[in-house]
C-alpha cells in the first residue's frame, strides 16, 4: 500500500479519486473488482487456504474502501464476510450521516489489519462542518470460498458504531445539557472521562427539564431503549440547559486518578448524611459504567451485612466471643480463612477486623435452628441496607441482589460469594448506611427534578449502628484495612474483601470505608487482597473529601 493513496467523495456525490497514485496495483477509477476471484480466468482455481497474504490484504482493503467511497454499497458488501449486514450499513453511512464529501486515507497495513483515516464534511440544511476520525479494518479468508474478505463489524465505518446503532445527522433529539457539580463547577467528559456515559444519559433523561434548545448534530442513534445516543459532531450549537448533579468535582478528579493506577478498576463515593453521590469513576472509561451497573460478588465487604444480621437476630454483639477455626464444614462444603489462620478466644469485632470467614459461616447453625438461615441475609440486606430494592438514582444503575439461598450457597453468601451481586455504588452504600445509622438511597440528580420514588429501609437500631462503626473502626485502625487507611482522617471505618471467581487465577479486590461524611467503595479486577489494590483507591478518594 503506497503512502498518500486516497479514496474520495466529492461534489455531493461519491466518486473515486486516486490522485495519480497506484494502490496495490489497481487504479481506483476502475480497480474495484468486488473481490471476485473468478475474474480474469480465475474461475477454475481451487479456493486458497491459510493466512491472507500481504498482497491480498492490500488489494481487498483498497477495493472495499473504493467501493465504500463510490457509494457502491452492494459491491462493498460483497467484499465482506457478512454482506447481508454490511450492505445496508454502508448505504446508511452517506444517507444517515449526510456526508457531502470525504477523503479516506489508508495507512500502512499491520499484518491483516489496515488502519485508515476519514476526513469528511457533514452538511445539513445549509450548515456544514468538517469531521475526521480514524478506524481500521481486518482482512480474513472466507471460510467456504477462500477469498480474502473484510471482516465485517460496524466499527469499520466508525469506531463507536455498534450493530444496533445508526449514524444520524439533523436537529438533535434533545438540547445540550450543561451538567454541573453541587457547587456549580461544569462537568465535561474531556476533564472527567468516566462521566462521559453518565453525561450522555443525563442529557437524554433531563434535557426537557433543564431547558435549552437543540442544535444540529451528528450522532449514533443507539437503537436500544434505555441506552443513550452517542454525540459525535456539533454542526451548530443550540442553547444548553443547566442541570445540577450531586458530584463533587474535587472528589471526582481524585477518583479518576485513583482508578488509573490499575488496568480495570471502579470506585463510587457517597455522602452518608444525604445519600448524594460525590464521585463515580472507572478505568477503562467506557459506555458500560461498571461502578454503577456492575453485578459482581462483593467478597468479605458483605460481612457488614452478615454482622448486622447476626446482631439483629441475637447471635452476637461486637464484644461476644465467637469461634474462628482455620476451616469449617458447612452444608457439605469446607470453607477456610486466608492462609488458614485461626483466632482463639476472640470477639466478633476481632473476627470482623481480621476477616475471619469461619466465624460468620458458623452463624448458620443457630439461624438454622430458627428456620431462617437461607433467608435472613437477604432480609437484612433489603430491610436495613436497601439492597435489592429499586434504586432511582437519576441514571441507570444496578440495585444489588442478595437472593434466597440453599445448600452450600448459604455459607458462601455469608462471606459475599455465591449468587450475591453488587456494584461499587452498592458496596459504598453499605459503609454509608453504617456511618449514618440508616439507609438513604444514593442519588445523582435531586429527587425534586422529576419526583421519582426513592428506595427506603428501616433505620438501624442505635446499638447495632454503633456496633458496626466500632467493628469498622477497628478494621481501619488495627485490622486488614489499617495499612490502606493510614493517613485517612478520623472518624473512619473500613472493611476489606476479596472475591474468588471461577476461571480467574487471582481474586477481585474489594474495599469499602468512610471518613467524616464521605463513604466509598472500589473493586479492582484480579487485584488480590482488598487492602492491597482497592484499598488505596478508596483511601485516595476519602482523603479528597
Amino acid at each position: 500500500m503506497r503512502s498518500g493513496a486516497k479514496v474520495a467523495i466529492v461534489g455531493g456525490v461519491f466518486a473515486v479519486v486516486a490522485s495519480g497514485v497506484g494502490y496495490g496495483g489497481y487504479n481506483l477509477w476502475n480497480g474495484v473488482t468486488g473481490g471476485d476471484t473468478n475474474v480474469k480466468g480465475l474461475a477454475d482455481e481451487a479456493p486458497r487456504t491459510g493466512p491472507v497474504t500481504g498482497e491480498e490484504v492490500t488489494r481487498t482493503a483498497g477495493d472495499f474502501l473504493a467501493a465504500w467511497a463510490a457509494g457502491e454499497s452492494d459491491r462493498a458488501a460483497q467484499l465482506t464476510n457478512d454482506p447481508v449486514t454490511a450492505g445496508p450499513a454502508v448505504a446508511a453511512y452517506r444517507e444517515g450521516a449526510k456526508v457531502s464529501k470525504a477523503v479516506i486515507t489508508p495507512g500502512t497495513p499491520v499484518g491483516a489489519r489496515v488502519p485508515f483515516t476519514v476526513r469528511a464534511t457533514i452538511s445539513h440544511e445549509g450548515v456544514s462542518k468538517d469531521w475526521s476520525y480514524s478506524s481500521e479494518l481486518t482482512v480474513v479468508r472466507g471460510q467456504s470460498t477462500g477469498r480474502p474478505l473484510v471482516k465485517w463489524q460496524p466499527a469499520v465505518l466508525h469506531p463507536k458504531l455498534t450493530a444496533s446503532g445508526t449514524l444520524r445527522t439533523g436537529v438533535a433529539k434533545t438540547a445540550e445539557v450543561k451538567a454541573v457539580d453541587h457547587d456549580g463547577v461544569e462537568l465535561t467528559a474531556e476533564k472527567y472521562p468516566s462521566l462521559g456515559p453518565v453525561l450522555n444519559e443525563l442529557r437524554r433523561r433531563y434535557a426537557s427539564k433543564a431547558g435549552g434548545t437543540p442544535g444540529v448534530e451528528t450522532w449514533i442513534d443507539s437503537g436500544t431503549a434505555g441506552v443513550a445516543d452517542t454525540p459525535l459532531l456539533v454542526l451548530s450549537k443550540g442553547r444548553p440547559g443547566t442541570l445540577e448533579t450531586t458530584i463533587d468535582a474535587g472528589v471526582q478528579a481524585a477518583a479518576e486518578k485513583a482508578v488509573k493506577e490499575f488496568d480495570s478498576a471502579s470506585v463510587a463515593a457517597i455522602e452518608p448524611s444525604t445519600g448524594a453521590i460525590r464521585a463515580v469513576a472507572n478505568n477503562p472509561a467506557k459506555e458500560f459504567n461498571t461502578a454503577l451497573m456492575g453485578q459482581q460478588a462483593p467478597g468479605s465487604t458483605m460481612k457488614i451485612v452478615t454482622a448486622t444480621m447476626m446482631m439483629q437476630n441475637g447471635l452476637a454483639t461486637p464484644g461476644t466471643r465467637v469461634e474462628c477455626p482455620s476451616d469449617v464444614l458447612s452444608r457439605g462444603r469446607t470453607f477456610q480463612n486466608l492462609d488458614r489462620f485461626s483466632i482463639t478466644g476472640g470477639t466478633l469485632t476481632e473476627a470482623f477486623s481480621r476477616s475471619c470467614n469461619t466465624a460468620f459461616i458458623k452463624a448458620i447453625t443457630k439461624l438454622s435452628d430458627k428456620g431462617i438461615a437461607d433467608t435472613a441475609l437477604g432480609a437484612t440486606a433489603r430491610d436495613s441496607f436497601g439492597i435489592g430494592q429499586t434504586w432511582n438514582i437519576g441514571v441507570q444503575a444496578a440495585d444489588g441482589s442478595v437472593p434466597e439461598s440453599a445448600g452450600a450457597e448459604t455459607p458462601a453468601s455469608y462471606i459475599g460469594q455465591g449468587k450475591i451481586t453488587m456494584s461499587a455504588l452498592n458496596v459504598a452504600s453499605l459503609s454509608a448506611t453504617a456511618k449514618n445509622g440508616g439507609f438513604l438511597q444514593p442519588y445523582l440528580v435531586a429527587r425534586k427534578v422529576d419526583d421519582r420514588e426513592f428506595a427506603k429501609a428501616d433505620r438501624l437500631a442505635p446499638e447495632i449502628a454503633a456496633g458496626l462503626r466500632r467493628m469498622m473502626r477497628e478494621t481501619a485502625t488495627n485490622g486488614t484495612a489499617a495499612k490502606a487507611m493510614t493517613g485517612v482522617p478520623s472518624p473512619k471505618g473500613a472493611k476489606t474483601g476479596s472475591a474468588e471467581l471461577d476461571g480467574q487465577a487471582t481474586s477481585n479486590s474489594w474495599f469499602t470505608g468512610y471518613s467524616g461524611d464521605l463513604a466509598a467503595a472500589a473493586v479492582v479486577q484480579s487485584g488480590g487482597h482488598g487492602g492491597d489494590a482497592a484499598g488505596p483507591v478508596v483511601a485516595r478518594v476519602l482523603k479528597a473529601g
